[in-house]
Order: structure tokens, then C-alpha cells, then sequence
């Protein structure tokens, strides 16, 4: 089984570490998944800098393949976070750099390399939404991150993406059990197959169309941070599916979801023990690191 994260890259730069670390949603898809067993690959855009380098090796470091990528001139995207108690609390982006101004378009050779593999997995961080009916139409599943935003929420956006999603995932921790119930049956209803909910200690809960499964969460009691947590539960969810043998137009019974939610809580649970979004931080260059970030 082979899953593709298409998209998004990201530096993660901890200004209370002065610590960058690689990241990005498609990225860590691609990356748990490989640490689930599953051959792994990304496919994206690099800035032809200091950082898009560092991107590139940390990634194909963690043994997933990044041959397919592009590297354009330009800056790569940084965002800008600290830890509180645990949880990162984010400062602040360039907007994703090179990689979401001049993002991938899926054409020709792309499409069959895309084609090879079970699950390709976006957000809405990638600028992807416009090869979503590409994807759609090719044979490996499709999932999306619909993040926790509420731009990403409206009527017109959901119905860019839902239609052409065979799971879709949202962040509703700031969400009540009703609302975040109420939400993903919209989603459902405007296309998507499945859709899964995460929220944070409160756990998670999917839903089909057909069924609703709730699971709860494995608490942790000293988070060393949680960057990529959800990511984290989306790929122990997806490849738990995947290995119950979800596939193109097949619903999962019941107990594989109920399992899956298990599976993913603990990918979410180890991910809280990890620095960054997968390790591999580097001391932040003294050429990049601005006398306003140290306030912050």
C-alpha cells in the first residue's frame, strides 16, 4: 500500500526554541504513514533556498520518496509558533512562500505517478483545490484537510472540495459534540464518503452518511508538544482503513471504523511525544532570525 501527500511544505520555526523544524499537513501525512509501515511519498513545490533544502533532506530522511517535486525560485514557507503547557499556539506565516504561490498542476506524467498509489492525501493549505476533480477521477482515494477555519466552512468552499473527497477531516476541539455532529453530516451531504472529526481530549468522531462512531482520546500527560497530533490521527486512521481494505467506492463497515478510530488515537497519542512535527530540528540561522521574532 502506498499513500501520496500532495501539497503543502512548511518550516515550523519555535521562536521559544529558536528551533526550525520541517512540517507542513501533506508532508506529515506522508511521513506517518511510512512510520506506519506504508510506502510513502510527497509531492510539491520547494523553494530553491536554505529552507527548501532543509525541507527536502528531512523529508527523505524519514524515507519518503520526494523525486516527483519541483523546486521554483523563491522563499519557502515559515510559520511561526512557541509552546505553552504543551500546546503550540501559532504567531504567524508568509503565507506558505513559493510552494502555495506557485503550486503543482497535475498533468501528463504527474497523473500516472499520482495514479500508482492507494491514497493521496491534500489540505487546504496546498492551493489544491483545483486538482481535486483530477484526483477524483484517477483510481487511488482521496482525503483532504479542511483544517479548523472557518473560511474553510462556508457553503461554497465545502462544495469545492466535499464532492471529489473520500474522507475529509476537520479540527472542531472549539466545536460542541452537536455542532460538530450538525457539521459533519453536512459534509457528508454535500459529497464527501466519510468525514472524521477531531476534538483534541474530547476525542473524535466519524460519520458516513450511514453510521456515526464516536471513540474517545488517550490522554497524555506531559506533551512535549502537539504539533501535528491531528495529522498524526488522520494517518493512523487512514492506513488503518487502508489495511481493512478500504478502497475506490467501498464504504468501511462499522467495526473498521471504530477500529480506525482507535488506531488513530494512538498515532495521535506518540505524535504528542515528538519535537516538531516529526523531529529533525535544526538551530534557527542567525541570518534568519529577525530581533522582532525573539520578542514574540
Amino acid at each position: 500500500m502506498r499513500v501520496l501527500g500532495f501539497g503543502d511544505n512548511i518550516v515550523d520555526r519555535f521562536v521559544d526554541r529558536a528551533v526550525d523544524y520541517p512540517g507542513g499537513n501533506s508532508v506529515n501525512v506522508a511521513v506517518y504513514a511510512r512510520r506506519l509501515g506504508l510506502e510513502a511519498a510527497y509531492l510539491g513545490v520547494f523553494g530553491d533556498d536554505d529552507l527548501g533544502g532543509f525541507l527536502r533532506e528531512s523529508i527523505a530522511a524519514q524515507g519518503v520518496a520526494v523525486g516527483r517535486c519541483v523546486v521554483r525560485p523563491g522563499e519557502s514557507g515559515v510559520s511561526h509558533l512557541r509552546v505553552d503547557d504543551g500546546d503550540r499556539v501559532f504567531l504567524g506565516w508568509n503565507g506558505g512562500g513559493v510552494t502555495v504561490r506557485e503550486p503543482l498542476a497535475l498533468d501528463g506524467e504527474l497523473l500516472a505517478y499520482v495514479s500508482s498509489f492507494d491514497l493521496v492525501h491534500s489540505s487546504v493549505y496546498s492551493r489544491s483545490e483545483s486538482e481535486l476533480p483530477r484526483l477524483a477521477g484517477l483510481g487511488p482515494l482521496v482525503s483532504f484537510d479542511l483544517s479548523s477555519e472557518e473560511e474553510f466552512r462556508t457553503s461554497s468552499y465545502l462544495d469545492r472540495v466535499c464532492p471529489h473527497a473520500d474522507l475529509v477531516l476537520m479540527s472542531c476541539s472549539h466545536l460542541t459534540e452537536a455542532d460538530t455532529r450538525t457539521l459533519l453530516a453536512d459534509v457528508v451531504r454535500r459529497g464527501a464518503r466519510l468525514a472524521l472529526a477531531t476534538r483534541g481530549v474530547h476525542g473524535a468522531i466519524a460519520h458516513d452518511g450511514r453510521v456515526t462512531v464516536g471513540a474517545g482520546a488517550r490522554q497524555v500527560r506531559d506533551p512535549v508538544d502537539t504539533m501535528g497530533c491531528g495529522d498524526a490521527f488522520l494517518a493512523g486512521f487512514a492506513v488503518s482503513l487502508l489495511r481493512g481494505g478500504w478502497t475506490k467506492g467501498g464504504a468501511p463497515a462499522r467495526h473498521l471504523i471504530e477500529r480506525a478510530l482507535r488506531d488513530g488515537a494512538a498515532a495521535a497519542y506518540e505524535q504528542c511525544l515528538v519535537e516538531g512535527a516529526f523531529g529533525h530540528g535544526r538551530p534557527v540561522m542567525a541570518s534568519m532570525w529577525p530581533a522582532s521574532e525573539r520578542e514574540n
